[in-house]
């Protein structure tokens, strides 16, 4: 088990209660085998008052003991996922963080590499057009709302277990495991209608929001960085070119 995996088993109530009852159990087992060699002298009477006792004080003592330690226990769990997913997210538009974007994606390069994961897929680099624009026009709280907009539309055309992250002011990037040219055009041309059709600012039937994409697919042994480069040339391409554009490197 991976180590949020086990984070988020020691998060359950349910592992609270079957730990309780296995740390009773225990302690019941161990009551009765440190008075199996005297159940042989005892009398029928002694012998049954002996068993009720050997059950019923570890089960009075133990039960609420393992209750209380393991809740704590799941407490401080819960309180370092949340940490953790604090550490790991962009605050204003709730995606990764550009740190936690690139620690992962370079994990899955370095698996795909060693091959337990395929070997292919594709980087996009997404930029708001005229952003500053937004900022000095309708005022920074717009220019934020208008990065959560951009956050949500690139989650909604997403169906798979891509990685969307916050890589820079105005600047997302999305990675597509294990997708080729056409499916990550596809999936670019996507994000790109979603947001030009964005009702932003307030009161307006289609909004003033539009991106540049630049990507680079790979189907062979690379690095995040070169991935980046790539992806980047392609970008400053859509945006030569007038932006709104979807620009790839396959």
């Amino acid at each position: 088990m991976s180590f949020i995996g086990q984070i988020r088993s020691e998060t359950s109530k349910a592992h609270v209660i079957a730990g309780t009852i296995i740390g009773t159990l225990a302690c019941v087992l161990a009551a009765l085998l440190a008075d199996s060699l005297n159940f042989a002298e005892m009398s029928p009477q002694h012998f049954r008052r002996a068993i009720a006792t050997d059950i019923l004080l570890p089960t009075i003592i133990g039960g609420p003991f393992f209750y209380f330690l393991l809740e704590k226990i799941r407490q401080l769990a819960v309180a370092r996922l949340e940490l953790q997913h604090m550490a790991m997210t962009d605050s204003l538009t709730s995606v990764l963080n550009r740190g936690a974007f690139v620690m992962l994606v370079e994990a899955y390069l370095e698996k795909a590499e060693m091959g337990s994961l395929p070997q292919s897929g594709t980087l996009l680099i997404v930029d708001a057009d005229h952003f500053k624009n937004i900022n000095d026009v309708h005022g920074h709280q717009a220019g934020d709302q208008a990065l959560k907009l951009i956050a949500t539309a690139i989650n909604g055309a997403l169906t798979g277990p891509e990685i969307v992250g916050r890589i820079g002011g105005e600047e997302f990037a999305v990675f597509l495991p294990n997708a080729l040219p056409e499916k990550a055009s596809v999936t670019a041309e996507t994000i790109r209608r979603k947001i030009r059709s964005l009702p932003f600012p307030d009161g307006v039937s289609e909004g003033i929001l539009s991106v540049s994409i630049g990507g680079a697919t790979f189907s062979r042994s690379t690095t995040y960085k070169e991935l980046f480069k790539l992806a980047d040339s392609r970008l400053y391409e859509a945006k030569a070119l007038g932006r709104d554009l979807v620009r790839f490197e396959a």
